[in-house]
Order: C-alpha cells, then sequence, then structure tokens
C-alpha cells in the first residue's frame, strides 16, 4: 500500500539559484570540480516552450553549470544537453508516463496526477533503484515543491526547491524516508 510519508521543510528556501548551488557544493566536498568548463547554453526558450513550462532558477543553474552528475552512485542528475534539448524533452515524456501509473496505482488520502494537471508532477531526477524525484507544480516555478516517489510505495514533500534538496539530503539535513543515506559523494554521470 503506498502511503503519503509527510512533508519536511527547510529552515530557510534558498531563492537565489546562486546560493542553493553554493549550499550544494558546500555539501558535496569536491562538486565544484566537476564544473564544465564554461556555463552551457542550453535553449531554455525552446525546452520551455515544448514542456509547456517555465522550469525553476536553481535547477536551470545547475543544469547551466555541471555536467550530468550522479550523487553517491544512486542518484542520478541530468539536464538538457545543448543542442539536444529534444533529448531531454522526449526523456521527460517517457518518465511522465510512468509517472501517470504511479499515480493511478498509488493509495494515497489526496490523489496525485502528473504534469500537465494543474499542479501536476514533473519529473527532475530518478535514482538507480526506481525512485523519482519530481516537483509539484503549484504556484510560481520557484516555488515548486519537490516530492519523492520512492520504489517502496512512500510519498513525501519537501518545501524547498531541487538544488537545495539535494543539499540537504546528502548533507544528512533532511531524513532520506525510504531511500538509503548519502554520502557527500558526486561524479560525471
Amino acid at each position: 500500500m503506498d502511503d503519503l510519508v509527510g512533508t519536511q521543510e527547510p529552515i530557510i528556501r534558498l531563492a537565489d539559484p546562486a546560493e542553493a548551488v553554493a549550499a550544494l557544493e558546500r555539501a558535496v566536498p569536491g562538486l565544484a570540480a566537476l564544473r564544465l568548463p564554461a556555463s552551457s547554453d542550453i535553449a531554455w526558450s525552446e525546452v520551455e516552450a515544448e514542456l509547456g513550462a517555465v522550469l525553476p532558477g536553481d535547477y536551470k543553474r545547475l543544469c547551466e553549470l555541471y555536467p550530468a552528475l550522479e550523487f553517491n552512485d544512486f542518484l542520478g542528475f541530468a539536464g538538457p544537453e545543448p543542442g539536444h534539448e529534444h533529448r531531454w524533452i522526449r526523456g521527460r515524456r517517457e518518465e511522465l508516463e510512468l509517472i501517470a501509473e504511479w499515480c493511478e496505482e498509488a493509495d494515497l488520502a489526496v490523489p496525485l496526477h502528473p504534469y500537465p494537471a494543474p499542479g501536476g508532477l514533473l519529473p527532475w531526477a530518478s535514482s538507480n533503484e526506481g525512485d523519482h524525484f519530481l516537483w509539484t507544480t503549484l504556484g510560481g516555478p520557484d516555488r515548486w515543491t519537490v516530492t519523492v516517489a520512492s520504489r517502496n510505495g512512500g510519498w513525501w514533500h519537501y518545501t524547498g526547491g531541487a538544488v537545495q534538496f539535494l543539499a540537504d539530503l546528502v548533507s544528512g539535513v533532511l531524513e532520506p524516508w525510504g531511500l538509503p543515506p548519502l554520502r557527500p559523494e558526486a561524479r560525471k554521470w
């Protein structure tokens, strides 16, 4: 049976994308060494037009500064690649089909729905064990929260942004609720 485990909140929500990335770099020693030599020129207007939504600034900043990353050999994060943005869009659409099935099968008191439903769930990362990290698309994109859909059936929310979620998860500030504890390690994925 699926259930909503609960909601975790950051002490302070990091609204500035640069501040969120800096928090992640502090949480993961050596992460800054993986930065791209120059900021990626991702065609965000193309991505967002195709998707039908403006994406959060912290996510876009992390994608511009870093290649695809894997945290602790568990959580994979990859943004659109310049010139191949359509692949990222296609990947999100495929993940949305899976998320639609999970939402349909979930036995939650308040049903969740995939994007593009109002407030729908939009995937931004996944684990190598089948966990999904999603945005709940309520309000403006920089107010979206994170929803975790665990492979073991537990669902939970984090009221900060995606990059702050990564920093808080890796640093141990968050209870991992159904996820393994993560060491502060990252590598190119």
